[in-house]
């Protein structure tokens, strides 16, 4: 059984940082283009960042680029979301998701692509 859980999530005010992860079981975490995704209450889910299976190819929503910074550590199942700079338009639900094996995050904000999500961690930015 497959399993996706995110933790890292809190409230942080504009400005400042927080560091998402994600751990798998269940599954070849090596072998599968990772990624994130959020949303925020009455709005629709929207892809933030994806990290192909090699880790040599990353995609970033142009609302989180140049501040939020996607990897993974193979060794340890786990994707990171760097988030730096932090805006109040940031705050939302935060989702991690396994894409498919051997993936260059092709159709990233694509969410039916992803087979596997976990239930997600809260970002909250005051201003």
């Amino acid at each position: 059984q497959v399993q996706v859980v995110e933790s890292g999530g809190g409230l942080v005010q504009a400005g400042g940082s927080l560091r998402l992860s994600c751990t798998t079981s269940g599954l070849t975490f090596e072998d599968y283009a990772m990624g994130w995704f959020r949303q925020a209450p009455g709005k629709e889910r929207e892809g933030v960042s994806c990290i192909s299976w090699s880790g040599g190819t990353t995609v970033y929503a142009d609302s989180v680029k140049g501040r939020f910074t996607i990897s993974r550590d193979d060794a340890k199942n786990t994707l990171y979301l760097q988030m730096n700079s932090l805006k109040p338009e940031d705050t939302a639900m935060y989702y991690c998701a396994a894409k498919d094996s051997y993936d260059y995050c092709a159709d990233a904000w694509w969410s039916p692509k992803y087979k596997y999500w976990g239930q997600g961690t809260q970002v909250t930015v005051s201003s």
